[in-house]
């Protein structure tokens, strides 16, 4: 049932016409994907995450991004794999069930509506590991959707 609660599609940070990744959200990571160009061998690309950080980039050029990230990480958990063209970002929220507006400070920030969305989805996906017997998958709120963090005494960690 949980799966039915994940991300329905990605996000797009576009700049200057251009794709630069997609993203979306869990209660517990942001994932980026980037497409990576053609013909450069998979070894040459790199990917640096820090607790606030991301650079990635081709070894020997500047950097393709070189941001801090929204919110803090757990470095120890987040990770990168390159697959079918694709690099994928998986960085583990230091603070489980917090709503990213975007992966980057101040780049390809969701507006409000789809802001609030993205919340009601993180709220319902925590219903639903709290209450694994239940289907919330058709579940909508009304109104404000209260803070998945902290609402009825916050996320509990098992």
């Amino acid at each position: 049932m949980a799966e039915k609660l994940a991300p329905e599609k990605r996000h797009s940070f576009v700049h200057n016409g251009q794709k630069v990744f997609e993203w979306d959200q869990t209660l517990e990571e942001v994932n980026m994907y980037i497409s990576l160009p053609p013909n450069v061998p998979s070894k040459q690309f790199f990917c640096k995450i820090q607790s606030k950080h991301v650079e990635v980039g081709i070894k020997g050029n500047p950097p393709y991004l070189n941001h801090d990230l929204t919110c803090p990480v757990k470095t120890d958990c987040s990770f990168w794999t390159l697959e079918d063209d694709i690099m994928h970002i998986t960085l583990q929220k230091r603070d489980k069930g917090q709503t990213w507006a975007s992966p980057i400070v101040g780049e390809g920030q969701l507006d409000p509506y789809s802001t609030d969305l993205e919340q009601k989805r993180l709220m319902l996906q925590r219903f639903q590991e709290e209450n694994p017997g239940f289907d919330f998958s058709q579940a909508q709120f009304t109104g404000g959707c209260p803070d998945p963090r902290t609402f009825m005494g916050g996320i509990r960690s098992d």
